[in-house]
């Protein structure tokens, strides 16, 4: 009876630890070699601004591999839960909060039908995919700057984030080829990339829009046709 309850209470006690194990990490990031903080904050569908607050960066750009990132305004820091003192600091000094800025006016970045809305699979689910020929021109759906270029994000090809103002980014992804780089200005309707094979090995967009960091529909913003 004895060994029984002891066995219990042992399985118990794992269970706890698993439990608080599994909250750190859900609110922690640890940064690994060649992530950027762009590229964590879309992982996790955040802002970098948001990111950077949260964690003192300033402009972001001081991480560093080994590094805890938070990914909450508040809850546990750098492995242990905040001291009610830290708290009440922290209360004492609020962040400053983020302006939001006016969306662009939106143009369909290709020619085709939408063949899986926002939410369904297959796909990430975090966009819509639009059905198209291979190597069909895909365009910018309005003027910003080339955030990302690459094929490091799991999940998305060939990707193009566009960075629009520090509220929108849009994203283009399953591409066949990549027709601009990091940090160049793109003006709406420009050329950016060709369409490859997505989901199913047939020829698709991923198309997203993400408002501070949120995938948004991409329909109740592009317009109607």
């Amino acid at each position: 009876m004895k060994s029984r309850l002891l066995i219990i209470v042992l399985c118990a006690f794992l269970l706890a630890s698993c439990g608080s194990q599994y909250s750190y990490q859900s609110q922690t990031h640890i940064v690994r070699k060649g992530e950027t903080l762009f590229s964590i904050s879309w992982r996790y569908g955040k802002s970098t601004q948001d990111i950077a607050r949260w964690n003192r960066l300033g402009d972001g750009s001081l991480i560093y591999p080994g590094q805890i990132l938070r990914l909450y305004g508040s809850g546990v820091s750098n492995g242990e839960a905040m001291s009610p003192a830290s708290k009440s600091t922290r209360q004492s000094k609020p962040l400053p909060s983020i302006p939001s800025q006016p969306a662009p006016k939106w143009l369909w970045p290709t020619k085709g039908r939408v063949n899986v809305s926002f939410g369904a699979k297959p796909g990430t689910g975090t966009g819509v995919l639009i059905n198209g020929k291979a190597g069909q021109a895909i365009y910018a759906a309005a003027s910003g700057r080339v955030a990302y270029a690459g094929s490091g994000l799991i999940g998305y090809g060939k990707l193009i984030i566009l960075k629009h103002n520090d509220t929108y980014l849009s994203a283009y992804g399953y591409s066949a080829s990549l027709l601009v780089k990091e940090g160049d200005q793109i003006i709406k309707g420009q050329k950016i990339a060709t369409m490859g094979d997505g989901p199913e090995r047939k020829p698709r967009l991923h198309f997203e829009i993400r408002r501070n960091g949120k995938p948004v529909n991409p329909r109740q913003h592009l317009p109607a046709r």
